[in-house]
């Protein structure tokens, strides 16, 4: 080595001692002397003692080296590193640098002149044996992939001194990896890893020098498997395992993966690329061959193999590895699994996909597809699935796996996969393709597992696929039978849930193939029934949205009861599909239908649907009376044990179950506050949705009982949650609102990514949740709103906009007040719901109403900020956006001005959720942002006139938030200064006072008959005296009486009634009662309005020619089609509208220039266009006198008008007739007269003075007695339906037939009477027009009930009297076929015992005079003959028997003639 001729030791001394630097520190070794002090320290100190005997540095380093050639170890030499020395001196002395690098390469240089073998070969010779002896240091038993601290030490020495060596070119790499394959034992992975990143020796350049591909890929897997492993041990090396993994899977795609572009630089390589990828190959089997038995692996094992999956985080490669490679790489992979070990059948997938749901697949192979799915698009992964589904044999288990979580975890998926399925059973039917059939079946089936919050149930898909002739099998027959051919091949292995899907929703099948639909429901009923699935034990309305197999015909039978409610509720009658249930499918009915109908409860005080319905079936006999007695007696003990201990709660629910869902919503806050776990929120949502699944049990629970698409129900005066449910949805609620402030808390709602819509996506696919979540949400909201604070209130706010945005979800709304009348419910949708929850009627819940809407509205605004308006407006519940357009400028006089500048500032989302928030004043910051300006205009969220009186209709002006002046003052800018002026296309009325007039009108009408839920249920009757006030302003503006040109009587109608005919115009007569009762109450709120306007504004001035008249034709059209049928008695008008008509009429006459003139040509006309009038005056002119007789005077101090003074004459001459006995003057049309006399009599108490009376009338008065007549019988008709008018049915009976006696003494036909207008236009259609529709149609009963009356005499007199009898007789039978509740309305009538007494009395009396009948009666009943055949066979026998020999003798007749 040296000059001096030391002999040189063998290049690979390490059998000597350990020489000067051996197994030392490197800088220590190199520059430390005894005492730890430096050599530098030490050479000083020796110049101090003596001077130098070298003469230079140079003269040292020689002697130096030759001593360490004597001396040295050349392994533990290359293990010595330090830096430059740079030693002082004293005295003088300079020494020069000396290189540890230098130092060290002149040893090799020596050793390898010495051994005659090239100085870079040594090198590399001498680093693998260092590495050797370091990788063997360990204190394992075996090899492990990961170095302990002092290994690493040391390697990092070894290292050092290497890239010293090639940076001075004095090391062979090629020969290095040659040798590092030659060791006793494989490299350790770490160390090749820092032979890596230290870029000594490239990995790939490491593995291309084994010649042994195969040996080389065993070791890389069972390294990296020992990796993984030796992670979850010792958890303190994770961080340095994760760089180890990453760099080797940069790589591996590097290599495994290459792109054409990359290939000529990597030529060199010819090993590597399959190394690589069978590397990533035999990985990915080690993870899916545990996904099979993930429950007997070790739990070390499993994650031992989470950590591998960390290869598929896209973020590892970032731009190390080609765009292409990475997305060959997932492909490939995606296909592998996709592909892996498919040993499972069709069949087996048809059978077990249900175990392959998000929730029950293997955690492994879901957290693998969640990783792959970061590398593509939804459309890329479904395209990517779909090409492997037709180039492939496929694992199903992995396939439909793969669907669930794609589904769960992609929010597009839903549509793509629909689109898929299209496609898939298109090719189908194109090419008759079973694996096409099968492929679609078994996704649409899989996806529906996940629930309808993610995708359609599977139900709706077949019925959207096959339910209709547009369907794909309905091309041809050949398609039609392809269809059943495969659904009958998927029988035998198909569960019960989709074989009811099939037969209750059938594909559709003309009539003419009828056959094949019948033929496989054959089938299909007989899998059923080996899977011992009675076909009697399906439901009536069977819910098959959901292919849960536990359903049992007992939770079937709860949703038949409730969807047979519902229609009871609408129709009043028991279903059909429930009688024939009780008829063709007993053991169903009496085995599972009634004892669910029949479960005991605590019965209401009003009797509700259900005891209705109840009460119903038992009166028809389809209840047994001991299953009723044991049913009734069970509802009392409930009752007495509620009250003997009402605070005790029985919850029937696990606390396990709730404990875990706990723990899993716990979770989901850690998730939803960190933005870089986002992308696990909804396999999160997907475990919390199956923890949610335990909890609430399966489908038989009874709040499922709604089927998929019925109303849910909910109670509003008084919402009812089982106890169990209420703290389920209370923990759900309340996961919401903390996650909602802890996300806010590090991101405002824009940054918060979908993981809140996911929750409350997730809540809404549960639909036997939603009835409980909604009434919660009622309680809430309209019962407690006032009291929550800011927090719950920003909390529900944003949960209401969430559940607008799944409103698809949701089925409708049945808000029920609590009384049992059918008019206490309506169907709401979702954003209808919140408008009932959000009433502003007192201070309290304006306050809360407005802080509600300003945190909806914000919460939306600032959650979708980048939204356009069209797409905010679908998201924004309309109520709630129109709430705040009412409250805000109600309760801020700066919100009714133009905003200016100010009309661009922002709203802060953090100011929300601040303590001391001041809700008006954030309400107005928001109400003046330019972007909820922009929203205003939106015509789907303006607040139209009518929307604003609607609402100002239900404050209580007692408990209003504004004064009285206040809210004269908003009503004055709210309908002058704002919707009068204001265009109709964004809710105003374009300037038009009289069509302002009608909005109000209307609405007047349709708040009152709304329901009013705050009086729970009851109609609100009274009219807003603010409103009405300036409804009365209006018209008086208006000028109702308007002077039309000369000859233009008819040429303008009366606005206000035409207003009120066209609304009763749209609603057809309908005999249903729920509609009667509606047209009446509808009619008593015209008659209130009309009464609260000006009395002149009834009646409307013309002119003609020069004369002023009066005109009253749109009043007498009014009354005799619509206000008669709410009148009294029913012949005449209630006491007020008569009266404000005789007072219009005296104020409009003041127009006319004669006015006595004016009012006798009204009351004239009264006689023919309008009875009616004149009888209400009959019936009222002991008050009406007075009034009107002051009311002239004060006008116009006259005399009364000649046609006032006569009904005061006929007033004082019927009070005269029968107090004095003078003679009854007949002036005028004989009915007045009788409406005069028999109010009178009526007055008076009976004294049986009125027989007397009838009998001193003259002989000319025929006309007066059945006039009298029809009088007494619309009273005996009032008696019988109304009987609170104080008309007694016993004594209007015995005046009747004492006034048919009268008549049938003198011989006076009266039949006619009884006559339709339409069929005989004669005399006393007169009578029959002023009578309400109501009692003529009653009067087949009046006419009945005087068959005591009808003698012999009768029917030999009036040959009419057969047809009349029968006629009504007819309208009788039809009566109560179609009006059963009209004939039902008397209070002291059972059921249907009054009603068939009088048809059975009828029959009688017709089968009794019938055979003593003229045969010249016979000849016009043959009109009737056909009908009362239908209706009656054996009276139409009998008819046609007698009218027999009658025909005969009319032959006989006519052939005498000639």
């Amino acid at each position: 080595m040296g000059e001096g001729g030391v002999p040189r030791r063998a290049a690979n001394g390490g059998a000597g001692r350990a020489g000067l630097f051996g197994g030392k520190r490197a800088g220590a070794a190199v520059m430390a002397g005894p005492g730890g002090r430096t050599w530098r320290d030490l050479l000083a100190g020796r110049a101090r003692k003596r001077k130098s005997a070298f003469r230079s540095g140079a003269e040292l380093q020689e002697a130096a080296l030759r001593l360490l050639d004597c001396h040295q170890n050349l392994n533990d030499l290359l293990l010595e590193v330090e830096d430059s020395v740079k030693p002082g001196g004293q005295g003088g002395v300079e020494h020069q640098e000396v290189s540890s690098e230098s130092f060290i390469v002149s040893v090799l240089q020596e050793q390898a002149s010495r051994l005659g073998v090239p100085t870079a070969i040594l090198a590399a010779q001498n680093a693998v044996t260092n590495i050797e002896r370091i990788c063997q240091a360990s204190a394992s038993p075996f090899q492990v992939p990961l170095l302990n601290l002092d290994q690493r030490k040391r390697l990092s020495c070894l290292l050092q001194t290497v890239k010293d060596l090639l940076a001075n070119n004095v090391f062979c790499r090629s020969l290095f990896c040659q040798e590092m394959w030659k060791m006793k034992d494989p490299p350790v992975l770490e160390a090749v890893w820092h032979l890596h990143r230290g870029n000594i020796v490239g990995l790939g350049e490491l593995l291309e020098s084994n010649p042994a591909a195969p040996a080389v890929v065993e070791w890389l897997c069972n390294s990296l498997c020992g990796l993984c492993e030796q992670v979850e041990e010792s958890p303190g090396d994770v961080e340095l395992a994760g760089h180890v993994l990453s760099d080797f899977a940069i790589l591996f795609l590097q290599n495994g993966f290459q792109q054409t572009s990359e290939l000529g630089r990597k030529l060199e390589f010819k090993n590597v690329p399959y190394i690589c990828h069978a590397v990533l190959q035999r990985m990915l089997t080690w993870v899916l061959d545990a996904v099979g038995k993930e429950k007997q692996e070790d739990v070390s094992t499993l994650q031992a193999m989470r950590f591998w999956l960390n290869v598929f985080n896209v973020s590892v490669y970032k731009s190390a590895v080609h765009p292409d490679s990475l997305q060959q790489f997932f492909r490939h992979t995606l296909t592998e699994v996709l592909t892996y070990n498919p040993l499972l059948k069709v069949s087996d997938a048809i059978h077990m996909q249900k175990e392959w749901s998000f929730t029950r697949t293997c955690s492994l192979l879901t957290t693998l597809y969640r990783k792959m799915f970061m590398a593509f698009s939804a459309k890329e992964l479904i395209c990517q699935l779909q090409q492997v589904l037709e180039t492939h044999e496929v694992n199903w288990q992995h396939v439909l796996s793969c669907v669930s979580t794609l589904v769960v975890c992609q929010a597009e998926a839903e549509q793509l996969f629909k689109d898929l399925l299209r496609h898939l059973l298109i090719k189908a039917f194109e090419n008759y393709d079973m694996e096409n059939m099968i492929t679609a079946f078994l996704i649409a089936r899989q996806a529906a597992l996940e629930g309808p919050a993610v995708f359609m149930p599977y139900s709706e898909w077949f019925k959207a696929s096959f339910g209709s002739s547009g369907g794909h099998h309905g091309s041809s027959k050949k398609a039609l039978v392809f269809l059943f051919e495969f659904l009958s091949e998927l029988v035998p292995f198909e569960a019960a849930p989709y074989l009811k899907v099939h037969i209750m929703y059938p594909p559709f099948v003309p009539t003419k193939h009828r056959s094949i639909l019948l033929e496989y429901i054959t089938l299909a009923k007989t899998r059923l029934a080996d899977l011992k699935v009675a076909i009697e034990d399906m439901g009536l309305y069977e819910d098959l949205s959901s292919t849960d197999e536990s359903v049992q015909p007992q939770g079937q039978a709860l949703r038949d009861v409730e969807k047979a409610l519902q229609i009871f509720e609408n129709t009043r009658k028991i279903p059909t599909s429930v009688i024939e249930a009780s008829i063709f499918r007993r053991p169903y009915y009496t085995s599972w239908f009634l004892p669910a109908l029949l479960r005991p409860r605590v019965l209401p005080k009003t009797p509700d649907a259900r005891m209705a319905f109840i009460d119903s079936l038992k009166r028809a006999d389809k209840i047994p009376s001991n299953l009723y007695s044991t049913y009734m007696q069970a509802c009392r003990a409930m009752k007495e044990k509620m009250l003997q201990d009402e605070s005790k709660v029985e919850t029937s629910h696990s606390k396990e179950p709730v404990e875990q869902l706990k723990a899993e919503l716990a979770e989901l806050r850690t998730l939803i506050v960190d933005k870089a776990k986002y992308e696990d929120v909804p396999a999160q949502i997907a475990v919390i949705s199956d923890r949610l699944k335990s909890v609430l049990g399966h489908s038989s629970d009874e709040n499922e009982a709604a089927t998929l698409n019925s109303p849910i129900q909910v109670d509003i005066s008084a919402p009812r949650l089982e106890p169990s449910h209420q703290s389920v949805v209370d923990l759900l609620l309340t996961s919401f609102c903390q996650n909602l402030i802890a996300a806010s808390y590090f991101n405002p709602p824009d940054r918060q990514g979908p993981c809140l819509s996911l929750f409350v996506k997730m809540m809404c696919g549960h639909r036997n949740l939603l009835p409980a979540l909604l009434g919660r949400l009622c309680q809430l909201i309209y019962h407690q709103g006032p009291s929550l604070n800011d927090a719950h209130i920003l909390g529900l706010a944003a949960f209401v906009i969430h559940l607008s945005e799944c409103r698809a979800l949701i089925p409708e709304v049945k808000a029920n007040c609590g009384i049992s009348e059918p008019v206490s419910e309506k169907v709401l949708s979702i954003s209808e719901y919140w408008n009932c929850l959000l009433v502003c009627r007192t201070e309290e819940s304006f306050a809360f109403c407005m802080r509600f809407c300003t945190a909806a509205a914000s919460y939306l605004m600032c959650k979708f900020s980048s939204y356009s308006c069209e797409d905010l407006c679908a998201l924004l519940p309309p109520s709630l956006f129109k709430k705040l357009q009412y409250i805000v400028p109600r309760l801020s006089l700066e919100a009714r001005g133009i905003l200016c500048e100010e009309a661009k500032t922002d709203l802060i989302w953090s100011s929300l959720s601040c303590p001391s928030l001041n809700y008006k004043r954030a309400s107005l910051c928001l109400w003046k942002q330019a972007r909820f300006q922009e929203l205003l205009k939106e015509k789907a969220l303006q607040l139209s006139f009518r929307e604003w009186l609607l609402l100002e209709l239900e404050v209580y002006p007692e408990k209003d938030i504004l004064s009285a002046s206040e809210r004269q003052d908003f009503h004055y800018w709210a309908i002058y200064q704002w919707y009068l002026p204001a265009p109709s296309a964004s809710g105003g009325c374009d300037g038009d006072l009289e069509k302002a007039c009608g909005i109000i009108i209307n609405t007047i009408l349709d708040s009152s008959q709304r329901l009013d839920l705050g009086s729970c249920g009851q109609s609100k009757m009274s009219v807003s005296p603010d409103i009405l006030c300036k409804l009365q302003e209006m018209v008086l503006e208006l000028g109702c009486r308007r002077k039309l040109p000369s000859g233009c009587l008819d040429a303008q109608r009366h606005f206000l009634f035409e207003i009120l005919q066209e609304r009763l115009k749209d609603r057809k007569h309908s005999f249903a009662l729920g509609e009667q009762l509606w047209r009446q109450q509808e009619l008593l709120l015209h008659r209130r309005i009309l009464v609260g306007l000006p009395a002149s504004a009834l009646i409307m001035t013309c002119r003609k020619g020069k004369k002023t008249m009066l005109d009253c034709e749109d009043f007498f059209r009014f009354v005799n089609l619509e206000l008669k049928n709410v009148c009294s008695r029913g012949y005449a008008l209630s006491y007020d509208i008569t009266a404000h008509f005789f007072r219009g009429l005296l104020n409009a006459s003041l127009d006319c220039e004669e006015s006595a003139e004016g009012v006798n040509d009204v009351l004239t006309a009264c006689q023919t266009r309008c009875p009616i009038v004149l009888f209400s005056a009959a019936l009222w002119w002991p008050r009406l006198e007075p009034v009107l007789c002051s009311q002239w005077k004060r006008l116009f101090g006259a005399p009364l008008a000649e046609e006032l003074e006569r009904l005061r004459e006929w007033q004082s001459s019927a009070t005269s007739f029968l107090s004095s006995g003078v003679v009854f003057p007949l002036s005028g049309p004989p009915w007045i007269s009788a409406a005069f006399l028999h109010c009178t009599i009526q007055q008076q108490s009976p004294h049986g003075r009125e027989r007397n009376a009838l009998k001193r009338l003259g002989t000319d008065t025929e006309q007066l007695l059945v006039s009298l007549l029809f009088f007494s019988l619309m009273d005996l008709i009032s008696a019988k339906i109304a009987p609170k008018e104080g008309v007694d049915f016993q004594t209007s009976l015995e005046w009747s037939l004492a006034i048919l006696q009268c008549l049938e003494e003198r011989g006076t036909s009266w039949p006619l009477l009884f006559h339709s207008a339409e069929k005989d236009p004669r005399k006393y259609c007169v009578l029959r027009s002023a009578a309400s529709d109501c009692h003529i149609r009653l009067l087949p009963v009046a006419f009945y009930s005087l068959t005591p009356c009808f003698h012999q005499e009768l029917l030999t007199r009036e040959q009419t009297f057969l047809y009349v009898a029968l006629d009504l007789y007819i309208q009788l039978l039809r009566l109560f076929v179609e009006e059963k509740d009209l004939l039902r309305q008397s209070p002291d009538t059972t059921e249907h015992g009054d009603a068939l007494e009088v048809i059975s009395t009828a029959r009688r009396f017709l089968f009794s005079v019938i055979p003593r009948c003229p045969a010249p009666s016979f000849g016009n009943i043959q009109p009737l003959l056909a009908t009362c055949e239908e209706l009656d066979p054996e009276l139409g026998a009998t008819l046609l028997h007698f009218s027999r020999p009658a025909a005969a003798m009319e032959l006989d007749e006519e052939l005498v003639l000639f």
